[in-house]
């Protein structure tokens, strides 16, 4: 025992000052080779993995987008706000067929649901579902169209399962289908690391269409042009404005409410030095004049749908209620407050199969993330 004790501690000594210790097995000196390949590996992997990931950096920066960050989540679910039109006048008819307009959106925590997950890369195309029925699912669904078109400006061709989940009806003045777009673009950015600027995604949305580049502001905005211009604007009206949306079964296309148009009938107040400082100085909806709440698209959508000026006269007899619109186009009506009494509103309008009723609010997002449902 006494002569293991004085090896050890020559041992010990010896390898203090450098001596080498017995010698390792072949056995023991292949595994450990082994290892030390195996590790040379995996540096060498990953030293190519960087050079790749700064390669493309670097090559996304040259095409004038910010760093892509390759880390973050495969998937997330995100709230599709709808909107509706504080005041809506028409300018003027365009040369091109189209119409100048200059309106005041503000959006609502009435919405759809997007569920936007990363496909593996081999993926060559986008996979979609929805849950309503009659809703596209070829390339002239805006969703679609989102996620082609941040391909096609980022040079990132990722691809995406997209669920959409519907709530907001057709045709109803609300800006779903534009909602749902801005929402595919927003996170689409997100999932490829943020390669597009929010201000880049404005300027490339008026190509998808006219509601899209509001839907991408915090949330208030005055829109000119075909609704492409958007100059966003502070909240207007206090957080949490309780409102209700009356749709009724009736849908109306925009075309044909601008085809009975009749422009003698177009509200003379100016947009921009009546209308609009109406509602920047505004603390309140009782502030605001109820003739400040302007749709230029009420007279022809009425006539074409005959019930709708109807439902709105109903509606503006309802006590609890500040103001009563049509939103967009139609053919949904929106109104601002509240009914005193909710059982004999819910007896008058909310048994009515032939109404959709939605109480709702107005939201804002915060500046660097997205909507969220109140």
């Amino acid at each position: 025992m006494r002569g293991l004790l004085l090896l050890a501690s020559f041992l010990q000594i010896g390898s203090s000052f450098g001596f080498a210790g017995p010698s390792l097995t072949l056995q023991q000196q292949q595994r450990q080779q082994r290892q030390q390949h195996a590790v040379s590996n995996t540096r060498l992997e990953a030293s190519r993995a960087a050079q790749k990931k700064a390669s493309r950096t670097k090559w996304i920066q040259s095409r004038g987008f910010e760093d892509a960050i390759a880390g973050g989540s495969d998937a997330m679910t995100l709230f599709s706000p709808c909107k509706i039109n504080l005041f809506l006048r028409i300018i003027r008819k365009r040369e091109d067929g189209f119409h100048d307009l200059a309106s005041l959106f503000q959006a609502v925590g009435y919405g759809d649901t997007l569920e936007l997950k990363k496909l593996d890369g081999d993926a060559t195309k986008d996979a979609f579902s929805c849950n309503m029925k009659g809703v596209p699912t070829d390339m002239s669904n805006l969703v679609l169209r989102a996620l082609e078109l941040m391909r096609e400006k980022t040079g990132i061709k990722q691809y995406f399962d997209a669920n959409l989940i519907k709530q907001v009806p057709a045709q109803a003045g609300l800006g779903g289908g534009s909602a749902n777009a801005a929402t595919a673009m927003w996170g689409a950015n997100e999932l490829m690391g943020k390669p597009a600027s929010l201000e880049q995604m404005i300027e490339w949305s008026g190509a998808l269409g006219s509601d899209i580049t509001f839907f991408l502001s915090r949330g208030t905005a005055y829109c000119t042009g075909r609704g492409e211009i958007m100059t966003p604007t502070d909240p207007l009206l206090e957080a949490g404005t309780k409102l209700c949306i009356v749709k009724p079964n009736v849908g109306l296309s925009t075309p044909s409410v601008f085809k009975a148009l009749d422009y003698g009938e177009l509200s003379k107040l100016d947009a921009d030095e009546v209308l609009l400082p109406e509602f920047l100085k505004a603390e309140s909806v009782d502030v605001v004049s109820g003739e400040y709440y302007i749709n230029d698209l009420e007279p022809p959508a009425f006539r074409c749908v005959p019930e709708l000026g109807q439902l709105k006269e109903k509606l503006k007899a309802v006590d609890g209620f500040k103001h009563v619109m049509m939103s967009g186009s139609g053919t949904s009506i929106f109104c601002i407050g509240e009914p005193s009494d909710p059982e004999q509103f819910q007896k008058d309008f909310g048994e009515d199969e032939e109404l959709k009723v939605m109480f709702t609010e107005f939201i804002n997002r915060e500046e660097g993330v997205w909507f969220e449902r109140p």
